[in-house]
C-alpha cells in the first residue's frame, strides 16, 4: 500500500508493508533529500523505517522524521490505534528515527518508553515530559506474547551512543537502526539488486561507520551469540533479506580491516548539542580515509575508565568543545582526559556551535601548556555549519591522518625491493587534471593513473587515492571532467595542483577555468576535457579504482600531444 502527500515540492511517500506474521513496516520515503546527516551527498535519496509488532502486547520500533509527521501519523492511524500502543522500543534518539516521539506520546499516553539508559535520559530532555520507561541492557529481554520475544542488543555508537538493536525470536528479525542501513530510496522492499545497492552501501558504511569501526565488530560479536537471523531490519533503505550474509561479511570485514592499524585518534563529541556530534563524524570520516583507525567517543555518556583507556592508548585527540554549563559529565570527561595525556600526542580542538560552547581558547592554552603537539589550528565557528565546512573538516581530518601516517608510510616504502620499484615505474602516463563541483564545492586532483576502458560506452578508468579529498566527489553518479594537459604547455598546471592545499581552500584560485554543462570547472589551458559520469567503483589497497562513462568533450588544439608522466619508481607519483 503506498499513499502520496499531495502538493509537497519534494517527493514524500508512505509504503506499509508485512514483512513477517505480525510484523508491519512503515517506511518513509524521502525520494529527493540529497543532504542527510553530517551533509554527506545522497544520490537516492533516503527512506526512515518503522516496525509494528503484534503480540498479545503491541510494540511499535522506531518513528520517522518530523517532515512525514502528518503522513506517518495518518498511515499509523490506519493500521492501529495508536493508544493501544504497550511499547515504544527507541533504537536511538537520532531526530529522523525519533522526531516523532512527543506526538507519538499525545496519542499513545500510557506507552511504555523502552530504550537503553543513556537513550531514555536523551529523550527527557527531547519531549519536555514525563513517560513511562524500561531501561535495557545487553541480553534483557521483553515478552510481548505469542512467541514474540524481544531481545535486546547493546550496540553504542553505531552511530549514536544511545544504540540498541532489537532481536524478535519468532520471526528472527533483527531490527538494527542505522547499523547496516544505506541512504537508498526504492519502492523494492529487500535487497534483491545487490549490484544497485552497493555503493549506496558502502558509502554509508565510509561516512557512518568505518569511524567506529572497533564497535561495530563489538555489536557483531553480540549478534552471533543470537539465534538464527532471517532478516535485518534497517532504519534506513531496504531490509536485508537476500543477500544478508555477504552484506554483514563485508561489515566485518571493513571493521576489521580499519582495525589493523597501529596509530589510533580517539574523537570525542557532545551528542545533541550545537553541531557537535555532526562536525566530528566529518573530521573521523576524513581521517579513516588514511587508514589511521578512530574511535569515537560521547563526553555525555563515557564512562571514566573508557575515556581514559581510550586516551592512553591514542597517539591523536580530536575535542569538540561541551557545553560550559550543565552538563557535569561532559565537563568530568574534559577533566579525565587533562590526567591522562602524555606529551608524545597530538590534539585538534572544534567548537560545537551549541550557543554555550566552553571557551576554545582555554582547552587551547591548557594543552599547550602540557606542551602537546597541535594536531590542526583550533576550528572556530561563527555561523550555522554549511557544506563547506563540513568539507573543510573532512580535509582537516585527513591532513590530521596523513600527518601521524608519515612515519608508517616510510617505514612501508623502505621495504620494498628497489628493483621492483624501479620495473614498476616505467610504466608512463598521460598528464590529467579532475575537476568536479558538488554543490557550491568544488575540488581538484592531479591524476596519471587513467586509461581508456571501453568503447560501448565510452568509458576509462581513474586511480584516486583514497585519502584524496576529491574523493568524496567521486561516488557512483557523480559527475566530473577530466582534463587533458598538453605537452609544452603543462608545468604551471602541474606546479598548481601539485602543491598542498590546506583544508578548504579554493583550489581554483588563479587558474583559468569555465563551467562544463555538469558544473564542473573546465581548465582553460588544457587541451581536450571530457564530461564524465562515474559508473562503478573497486577498491583497491589504498586507491579506489574509478570507472566512468564520458557524456561529452572537445579538444581545443587538434594538433595538441598529450603531456606524458614518466616516473623512476613505483612507489609515488
Amino acid at each position: 500500500m503506498v499513499a502520496a502527500a499531495p502538493q509537497l515540492q519534494k517527493r514524500l511517500t508512505i509504503q506499509v508493508e508485512d514483512i513477517a506474521p505480525d510484523i508491519t513496516t512503515i517506511r518513509s520515503l524521502d525520494w529527493d533529500r540529497d543532504r542527510f546527516d553530517i551533509e554527506f551527498g545522497l544520490q537516492n535519496g533516503t527512506t526512515y523505517n518503522s516496525f509494528i509488532i503484534r503480540g498479545d502486547k503491541l510494540a511499535l520500533v522506531d518513528s520517522s522524521h518530523a517532515k512525514f509527521r502528518e503522513l506517518y501519523l495518518d498511515t499509523l492511524r490506519g493500521q492501529i490505534d495508536p493508544a493501544t500502543i504497550d511499547y515504544i522500543v527507541i533504537s536511538h534518539t537520532e531526530p529522523d528515527h525519533s522526531g516523532l516521539m512527543a506526538d507519538l506520546l499525545d496519542l499513545a499516553p500510557n506507552a511504555v518508553v523502552v530504550g537503553a539508559k543513556v537513550a531514555i535520559a536523551f529523550l527527557e530532555d527531547l519531549v519536555h515530559r514525563p513517560f513511562e520507561r524500561i531501561q535495557v541492557k545487553n541480553g534483557d529481554t521483553l515478552d510481548l506474547g505469542q512467541g514474540h520475544t524481544l531481545e535486546f542488543v547493546s550496540a553504542p555508537n553505531l552511530h549514536w551512543p544511545d544504540t540498541i538493536f532489537t532481536y524478535d525470536h519468532k520471526s528472527q528479525i533483527l531490527f538494527t537502526c542505522d547499523a547496516f542501513g544505506m541512504h537508498y530510496c526504492s519502492d523494492d522492499l529487500y535487497d534483491a539488486d545487490l549490484a544497485a545497492l552497493s555503493p549506496d552501501f558502502r558509502f554509508y558504511y565510509d561516512c557512518l561507520m568505518a569511524p567506529n569501526a572497533r564497535s561495530v565488530l563489538s555489536a557483531m560479536k553480540r549478534m552471533d551469540a543470537l539465534p538464527e537471523i532471517t532478516t535485518i531490519a534497517t532504519g534506513h533503505g531496504p531490509l536485508l533479506r537476500h543477500n544478508l550474509q555477504e552484506l554483514t561479511d563485508r561489515y566485518r570485514r571493513w571493521s576489521q580491516e580499519k582495525g589493523k592499524s597501529e596509530t589510533l585518534v580517539g574523537v570525542f563529541y557532545t551528542s545533541d548539542y550545537g553541531y557537535s556530534d555532526r562536525l566530528s563524524q566529518a573530521i573521523a570520516r576524513g581521517i579513516t580515509k588514511t587508514d589511521i583507525a578512530v574511535e569515537m567517543m560521547d563526553l555525555r555518556s563515557a564512562d571514566p575508565h573508557e575515556v581514559n583507556e581510550l586516551v592512553g592508548r591514542a597517539t591523536g585527540l580530536v575535542i569538540g568543545m561541551p557545553p560550559s554549563t550543565g552538563a557535569s559529565d561532559a565537563q568530568a570527561a574534559i577533566g579525565t582526559i587533562f590526567a591522562a595525556v602524555h606529551d608524545k600526542q597530538t590534539v585538534g580542538l572544534f567548537e560545537s556551535y551549541g550557543g554555550d560552547d566552553e571557551p576554545i581558547d582555554t582547552l587551547v592554552n591548557k594543552f599547550r601548556d602540557l606542551e602537546l603537539r597541535p594536531a590542526f589550528a583550533p576550528i572556530r565557528i561563527k555561523d550555522t555549519p554549511d557544506e563547506a565546512l563540513y568539507q573543510f573538516c573532512e580535509e582537516t581530518g585527513t591532513d590530521l591522518g596523513q600527518l601521524l601516517g608519515q612515519a608508517k608510510k616510510l617505514k612501508k616504502l623502505k621495504s620494498l625491493d628497489a628493483d621492483m620499484e624501479k620495473a614498476l615505474g616505467r610504466i608512463s602516463g598521460g598528464l590529467y587534471i579532475i575537476t568536479a563541483r558538488k554543490g557550491n564545492l568544488t575540488s581538484a586532483m592531479l591524476a596519471s593513473w587513467v586509461s581508456q576502458a571501453s568503447f560501448q560506452p565510452l568509458g576509462f578508468t581513474v586511480a584516486v587515492a583514497k585519502d584524496r579529498a576529491i574523493e568524496s566527489f567521486m561516488q557512483v553518479g557523480d559527475q566530473f571532467v577530466l582534463n587533458v594537459l598538453e605537452e609544452n604547455n603543462y608545468n604551471h598546471l602541474m606546479k598548481h595542483f601539485l602543491k598542498r592545499f590546506p583544508p578548504g581552500a579554493d583550489r581554483f584560485a588563479g587558474v583559468r577555468t569555465r563551467p562544463a554543462i555538469n558544473t564542473s570547472p573546465i581548465l582553460g589551458d588544457a587541451l581536450a576535457y571530457m564530461e564524465c559520469t562515474v559508473t562503478s567503483r573497486m577498491e583497491m589497497s589504498d586507491h579506489w579504482l574509478v570507472y566512468s562513462t564520458v557524456q561529452d568533450g572537445k579538444v581545443s588544439n587538434p594538433d595538441g600531444i598529450t603531456a606524458v608522466h614518466h616516473r623512476k619508481v613505483g612507489t609515488y607519483y
